[in-house]
């Protein structure tokens, strides 16, 4: 898979990941689909970083098996964690 397949794979995994956490999440978010696609694809990497610190593939499994349930399941708390630390960041903004 070519730079061009890789990104358009990264921008799909990280939408279907940030609406999941966006879906899981109480609340309402104030953002649009750029946003949660950002969010989600941070997110993915926290997951592949907080899934490493206890054992997991890591970064590595997100980049050989985006699809398994695994790291599906870390992709989306770590993108509710980067989606709570931006409510937070945000919070007091107009």
């Amino acid at each position: 898979m070519g730079l061009i397949g890789l990104i358009i794979s990264w921008l799909i995994i990280g939408a279907i990941i940030g609406l999941l956490a966006r879906a899981v999440m109480p609340g309402k978010q104030g953002m649009g689909i750029g946003k949660t696609i950002v969010l989600g694809v941070i997110g993915a990497i926290v997951g592949g970083f907080i899934g490493s610190l206890f054992g997991g593939d890591g970064i590595s499994g997100i980049m050989s098996n985006p699809w398994s349930i695994g790291t599906i399941l870390l992709a989306v708390i770590g993108a509710i964690v980067v989606m709570v630390i931006y409510g937070l960041a945000t919070k007091n903004r107009v």
